[in-house]
This record gives structure tokens, sequence and C-alpha cells, in this order.
């Protein structure tokens, strides 16, 4: 079976290759490397689940897909095709191979005929979405398999009873996608792009892949540390679990079984972790996890997925001002604010080398987090920070703008609207989706912070929302409203501040709520021959060279210092990366230039991370 399975793939790879020579990247904006170097006959090739790995039987649909715009209202699967379109790129972007826009009013088309392997004949037969934004319908061989709302959040569909007799099979998604005329959350998509906002992202942006499963399989895990108790929380959801079925659970520290539980199928329990390593960025420490489901003594399904051990923690310091503890110390928090974005691939990285390098030089430059700022990664993305050591705030994506007032001065009252009024539908989207978030990025460690809101971005319901992503989840800690209208809800205030270093006011805010500039300095640099366009580039405040930007980063952090000693606990600096006409990046927007030396910035940052707080 595994020889027919792979001689298949050999014949699909052989049909991708020889298709892929007419592939070429669209428009004339600059390229990454990698996107100057991406094989359109293997893209994101790499296993896209890493928190539930089920390696033996799985297949990647990455590669030229058929596509078409057509109406809206248009509801039967298109007669004719207007060419192929790079999957996972979003048809807007360059290595899409398309490059074109298209809007409310208008509905894009995929369709591919895959090969099925006669070992998935055999259980359930699983295709996976990543991302798809928005709203996404599927067909298999003519059949509605089902309807999924949200551009972030991963989704599956059985597949099983659509499929037909041969190995050929047809699959055909529908996308429709509002981007700002739509109340969706959508981050800095927007359709007309100017300043902070850009190009629109519609359709599948994150690996699509086919896998086969037994009738009883584990579809998901959760995992909570409990850093007090020395306690792993843990619990498996089983699809067609039967009486008696039970779950073996084993904990490993590298090649070494430390530790087991059998427990019922669907049951939560607790695992004991003895002498347990600390995770940290100067320490990020994994444990692997083996989970079995087992009938008898017969293993039906297996799985693979890892855990770490930390606590984030909100405590009160011996001069009375809220402070941010890691493992019960206190951590400085120093990052920069990361969109995530791409000039080739827009939200898509164009590959996995890719998406790992921002991590990486994040980490040389010597920063400890991460904000990442409107968007959410795909999967494999959290796992680099989890192995490399990088704090995550995690930010939901905004949508629906407008109708409401931003007003950065906690406790201020006026006679404005603060929450925006939303309607029944849009808060039921943002409430779905943020829960689909969570859920899908809850086991990944190195998440630490999760942000509802951002500069009263659509924001509502203020208290409510905050107090349910609290209690939903305790484990770690929620920032209501980065920069946004203040309520007084949540464990951080948190202010955005250009350029200069600046902090609310511990004197007021401090005995009660964690302290952080949220977003700060801006510091703009273009660079010739590395900018999305030629002119009118921006930044908060721009400089004529390198030497200039380097002087004035610096004037910065000695202003945070001064400002950590008097009970600031966080910094988000603007930013990773240029991007599209914002040049107020450490990178530009192809990676191509780094403005200041990884170890020139490493040797500033190293003195945030001195302080000691009893």
């Amino acid at each position: 079976m595994k020889r027919f399975f792979a001689l298949a793939c050999l014949v699909t790879t052989s049909w991708f290759a020889a298709q892929a020579q007419d592939w070429k990247p669209a428009g004339d904006k600059i390229l990454t490397t990698w996107g100057e170097q991406l094989d359109p006959a293997n893209p994101h090739p790499e296993y896209p689940r890493p928190q539930l790995e089920r390696k033996d039987n799985w297949k990647s649909l990455n590669g030229l897909w058929k596509y078409t715009v057509v109406d809206k209202s248009v509801s039967e699967k298109p007669t004719s095709w207007e060419g192929d379109i790079l999957v996972p790129f979003a048809i807007e972007s360059a290595l899409s191979g398309v490059g074109k826009e298209v809007g409310k009013d208008k509905a894009l088309w995929y369709s591919r005929t895959i090969s099925v392997p006669k070992t998935f004949r055999k259980g359930r037969a699983l295709l996976h979405f990543g991302a798809v934004d928005w709203q996404c319908d599927v067909y298999v061989n003519g059949q509605h398999i089902g309807q999924h709302e949200g551009g972030f959040d991963p989704f599956s569909f059985d597949i099983t009873d659509a499929l037909k007799k041969g190995a050929d099979q047809e699959i055909v998604v529908r996308v429709w996608d509002p981007t700002s005329e739509g109340p969706q959350p959508r981050g800095k998509q927007i359709n007309n792009p100017h300043g902070i906002w850009y190009t629109p992202v519609t359709g599948i942006w994150q690996t699509v892949w086919l896998e086969n499963v037994p009738e009883s399989y584990i579809v998901n895990t959760k995992h909570t540390p409990d850093v007090d108790q020395s306690l792993l929380h843990f619990s498996a959801e089983v699809v067609g679990a039967k009486a008696g079925d039970e779950l073996l659970v084993e904990i490993y520290d590298g090649a070494q079984k430390i530790g087991e539980q059998q427990l019922a199928a669907n049951q939560e329990s607790a695992l004991s972790v003895k002498n347990l390593t600390l995770w940290s960025p100067t320490n990020p420490k994994l444990y692997d996890l083996q989970i079995k489901l087992l009938r008898g003594k017969k293993v039906v399904d297996q799985v693979k997925s890892y855990f770490a051990m930390r606590k984030i923690s909100m405590k009160q310091g011996s001069d009375g001002i809220q402070r941010m503890y890691l493992n019960d110390e206190f951590v400085f928090h120093y990052g920069p604010l990361d969109q995530g974005w791409w000039p080739d691939g827009l939200h898509t990285p164009p590959t996995d080398e890719a998406l790992k390098f921002d991590v990486v030089k994040t980490k040389e430059m010597g920063f400890n987090m991460i904000r990442k700022h409107i968007k959410v990664e795909p999967a494999r993305w959290y796992r680099h920070c989890d192995s490399l050591g990088i704090l995550v705030w995690q930010d939901m994506p905004s949508g629906d703008l407008g109708g409401n007032i931003w007003d950065m001065q906690p406790g201020k009252i006026s006679n404005g609207i603060h929450d925006k009024n939303r309607t029944p539908e849009s808060e039921a989207i943002y409430k779905k989706e943020w829960k689909a978030i969570m859920d899908a990025l809850h086991n990944f460690p190195s998440i630490v912070i999760w942000v509802p809101f951002n500069e009263a971005w659509g924001q509502f319901k203020t208290k409510e929302m905050t107090e349910w992503t609290m209690n939903y989840d305790p484990s770690r800690l929620v920032n209501s409203a980065s920069g946004g209208n203040f309520a007084f809800i949540g464990h951080i205030l948190d202010i955005h501040n250009y350029p200069g270093a600046a902090m609310p006011d511990p004197n007021l805010f401090g005995d009660k709520f964690i302290l952080a500039l949220g977003e700060f300095g801006g510091l703009g640099l273009p660079v010739e021959g590395h900018t999305w366009q030629e002119k009118d580039n921006w930044g908060y405040q721009s400089f004529k060279n390198k030497e200039e930007l380097k002087q004035r980063y610096q004037e910065l952090v000695n202003d945070l210092n001064a400002l950590i000693k008097r009970g600031l606990s966080a910094a988000v600096y603007t930013q990773t990366t240029d991007v599209e006409v914002e040049t107020n990046g450490l990178m530009t927007y192809d990676r191509k230039v780094i403005k200041i030396p990884e170890a020139v910035l490493k040797e500033m940052h190293n003195k945030l991370y001195q302080h000691v707080i009893r």
C-alpha cells in the first residue's frame, strides 16, 4: 500500500513539475530571495500541523489549481477557467501567479483533480484547510461538503462519502470575501491600500492537505501546564470512540520516557511531570507527547504532540506596582510589532524557511517577545517560536471598523461612543472566530498574552469580551485593548506612543494593572531598491541613513531602561519589517537589508533584561 501511495505521489509530482514550467510571479513589486527561488511544483511541502502529528498517511494539495473569478450571484460551478493559480498564495499576491483583486461583488472559484491512493479508502479521508479568507464552500465530485466562515482559523471536512470509484477526484472551492466592506475580522487588509492599511487577501492562503485516518481517531488534544502543581492538564477529543476505548498518554524528555497515564477516551486528566525544566526565552525546553487510542490491546490510532511547562502571571512587587512574571520571576517583555506580511506572498510567506527567518532574526537581535499584530500565522510559525524561545502576544484580527471614537487617555469621560454598536451578525462572527483562534492556538506555550482589541478598531462590549477571554483561558494574561479604549478590565493597561517611549502613570494605575507600552518607535528609513514603491513611503519619524537611525533607536532604548525602574513591564517596537509603504521596519520588506546590525541591537537590548524586581 505504501508503494502505491509513493507511486501516486511520484506521478502527481511529475505532472506538477511539467505544469509549473509556465508559472511566474505576477506584477512588478519587489520579491524576497525565497520568492525568487520558489519551486512552484512543490510549495510549502512541510507537514502543516506540528501540535498533532500523524505523518504516515497525508498528502499536500498545494500547487497549481484552476481558478476563475465570476459574479457573486453565480452559484453553479463554472464551466470554464481563466488560468492557473499557485496554492497556497492569495490571488492578489505575486506568488499566486495571478495578481488580481476580487472584491465583494465577485466570487473566486478553484478547481483541482486529485489522485487519492487506495490506502485512503480504508478509514476516513479528511480534507484540511490551514486558512481561507473568508467564506468558503467546498465541493467534492459535485457534492457540497460544507461551508466555513473565518479567515484565520483552520478547518476540515470529512469527504469520505463523496469519493467516487477510481483514483481521480474533483475538488472545487468557492470563496467570497468582502474585505473592508464587510463586518468580518480582516486585520490590516483594505480595498484601497494606503498608509498602515495593506493589499487585500482573498482565498486560500495556507496549506491544503488530505489525510487518511481510522474510523475512530483523535481529532485534537488540549494541554495546559500547571507549574505550581507540576502537572499537565490533558484532554483529547476522539471521533468514533467506542465503549471501553482508552487513551495512553506518554511523556518523553528526548528519547527517555518520563511518565505515562491511561484514561478513558474523551476524559480530562492531569499528568504528573517530575523533575520538570521550565520553558523560557533563555531555555525553551519542550517535552514530547505520544498519544495512542487503545481498543483492548490494539492501537487504533496514534499521534504525536509536545508541550512546555511555563507560567505567566501578574504579581505585585514590593513597591506596590503590578508586574508581569514568567515562572515567578520578573521578565521584561520586549519585542517588535510583527505584521507577518510579505511583498510577494502577502499573508503567506514564500517558504517555511522564510517563515522561520523572521523569528530567528528577532531572536538574534536580542528581543525576547513578538506581538503578532492583527494576524494569525500558520501553525508552524508558533512551533518556531516555541522551539527558539520567543514570548508571543497574540492579537485578534480586527474588523468592522468605524462608528466609535478612539481615546487613549485612560479614565477620561466624554460624550462619544467608545464601544462600537456592532450588529448581532457582526458580534457573532467575531465571537465565533476568536474562540476558534484561541482553540487552534491553545497548545502553543510561546503564547502568553491574548489581545482581543487594538486601538478601538471594531472594539465592542469590551468588558464582556475581556471577561469571556479571561474565563475561557485562565492560563494566560489578557491585554483587553492595546492602545485602545481602556475599560479597566483585564490584566494590562497598554498605551501607544509614537515615536518616543512612555508609560501609564504608575501612581494612578500601577497597583491594579500591569503597565505596558504596546506600540512605540516607528523609526523610518527607506532603502533604495528595497521599497514597495519608489516614493511617498513613510515612517513615524524618518531618517536619512543607518547611523542616524541607530543613534535615535539607542535613545529610545535608554528611555525604556528608565521606565522599567518606574514600573514598566513590556514594550513593543514598531516594527519587524517594512510593510508596503511603511518603511519603519528593522528590516526591509524583502528581508534583504537589516538596517541596524543584529549584534548591535542585541547589545542594546541586553540591558533591558537586567532589572531585578522583588
